[in-house]
């Protein structure tokens, strides 16, 4: 027998599209309520309770009011049905759906902090102080308005919850060309930054034995290629925690250690002597073509930095959601302590960097600059926990940018099957999937170096799609600012997306691919 959903109540007959049952469930699941004042012209809908107001009531005896009141009490939590999916409740993503706002800011600040904030104070080398201040400002700006906008699009639609970004780009869209534009940047992102922090990860973890070890070291130490494998093995260990909820100490652990080794690099830098000639003047180029696509290399670099848009609506999805309490109240509550602890890391280390190493700063980023610079000025024990807390904020990134990937295989198994995964075909899946992004970088060693072209690559998820489907979905009064603001600032987007995607090319072929490559041993 199928099994079915706990939330389950009433079903109703599938559409020619859906291969499962829709459901109608009150558990958990936002009503729909009336629309907002936009733009001028306000619109009013009935509601199971609107019957039920304080006119209404003013007549009636206590005893009676009390029942009255109670009612619409509960029918403002179960009487605005939700459609769900049953498959939903056998996925990674939406298994579970008791999230709060701790469980968004563990999320949101473990996604959002990680090892490309070590390689933003490159892009100050190539920007210098203002620019290179002014621009991760803006950026920062920018990204916490789209980050709200997507927060207000999960349920912008009464009826309707977008789980995933993917689910909304092709609700604002269309189903083929949503999907066209958000599937590869968004698989892009995980499966690329997952590849990239088992590289980071297992180099991390060599300097630390390096360090640890010193000179009692046996003849025979482990290559980097061994050192990655360590660290794929310890990923597939923590991956097999089965949803995006249960995942949130792992979280809370990456988020702890991302806040402190982000302080303990940039005060590190700040508190030893500077090298000798070093100029916070931009670096120097050969033609002005060159200075052209290196600074939109460095914007690149900026753009990556805050790379986290990709995992809101998953996030918010594992939150309950009613008329009275909607998710995206908790979920905003979670997003802002993040991100204000973000920029409590992302400024820091840019600025910080930048004073300590200025344009001397190797392309790899602060971490390679503190131990080339000052490995004999600060004590071993120091550089090593610095080291082991990159290494625990790795492990636990790895897990949080995975869960798309891992929720599609079994969307797919699920699809085909119509029962959940058992345990034994999701471990499966997810060995697969670590040892695939091993083997890719083995044989593409260099992919923690091209920051500034991810940045172009993915910047849409980020800083484009979301003032898009505001419009597209939201529809604001047409020549309003409102519509005005948003497609300019997604289509300045998409113009900084080609840019920055043309200068991270640039970068990679101006240098004959000569990036400071990992090189296994």
């Amino acid at each position: 027998m199928d099994e079915r959903p706990e939330t389950e109540l009433i079903s109703i007959p599938a559409t020619p599209r859906d291969s499962t049952p829709e459901v109608l469930t009150p558990s958990g699941q936002r009503s729909p309520r009336p629309q907002s004042k936009e733009g001028g012209k306000s619109s009013t809908g009935w509601t199971p309770t609107s019957f039920i107001s304080p006119r209404f009531l003013s007549p009636i005896g206590t005893p009676m009011k009390k029942v009255l009141v109670n009612m619409k009490g509960y029918l403002e939590d179960v009487g605005h049905l939700t459609k769900l999916n049953p498959q939903d409740a056998w996925l990674p993503i939406t298994e579970s759906r008791n999230g709060n706002a701790h469980y968004a800011a563990f999320h949101n600040l473990n996604a959002g902090v990680g090892f490309q904030a070590l390689v933003l104070p490159v892009a100050f080398s190539f920007l210098g102080w203002s620019w290179g201040i002014i621009s991760l400002t803006i950026a920062y700006i920018w990204q916490l308005y789209t980050l709200w906008i997507l927060v207000q699009l999960h349920e912008a639609i009464p009826g309707k919850r977008y789980n995933r970004y993917v689910e909304l780009a092709e609700a604002a869209f269309g189903n083929r060309l949503g999907a066209w534009l958000s599937i590869f940047p968004t698989a892009y992102l995980s499966a690329g930054t997952a590849t990239a922090l088992i590289l980071v990860g297992g180099e991390t973890m060599k300097l630390f034995f390096e360090i640890v070890c010193g000179p009692l070291c046996t003849s025979n130490p482990l290559t980097t290629v061994e050192w990655y494998l360590v660290f794929t093995s310890l990923c597939i260990v923590l991956s097999q925690l089965p949803n995006l909820n249960s995942i949130a100490g792992l979280s809370l652990v990456g988020a702890i250690t991302a806040i402190f080794y982000s302080t303990m690099v940039w005060v590190l830098s700040v508190s030893q002597e500077r090298p000798p000639k070093i100029s916070y003047e931009p670096i120097p180029l050969p033609t002005f073509t060159a200075s052209v696509f290196s600074v939109f290399n460095a914007l690149g670099i900026i753009a990556f930095a805050f790379r986290g848009h990709n995992l809101v609506l998953e996030i918010q999805s594992t939150m309950p959601s009613t008329f009275k309490h909607p998710a995206h109240v908790p979920m905003w509550k979670g997003a802002k302590v993040a991100y204000f602890f973000i920029a409590m890391c992302l400024f820091p280390v840019a600025i910080g960097g930048f004073w300590a190493y200025g344009n001397l700063m190797p392309p790899s980023g602060i971490l390679n600059a503190l131990f080339g610079f000052h490995q004999h000025d600060i004590s071993r024990w120091l550089l090593a926990t610095t080291f082991l807390l990159v290494v625990f904020s790795c492990l636990s990134s790895f897990q949080i940018y995975s869960m798309p990937v891992f929720d599609n295989f079994e969307a797919s198994y699920t699809h085909r099957t119509n029962r959940p995964c058992s345990v034994w075909v999701r471990s499966g899946f997810r060995v697969v999937y670590a040892f695939i992004n091993f083997f890719i970088g083995v044989a593409l060693p260099f992919l923690s170096s091209l920051a500034g072209l991810l940045g172009g690559l993915t910047l849409p998820v980020t800083f484009a799609y979301p003032c898009f489907m505001w419009v597209l979905i939201k529809k604001p009064t047409k020549y309003s600012f409102n519509w005005y603001f948003n497609w300019s600032l997604g289509w300045l987007g998409v113009a900084f997306s080609f840019a920055f995607t043309i200068g991270g090319i640039w970068s990679i072929v101006d240098n004959g691919l000569k990036l400071k490559f990992f090189k296994p041993n």
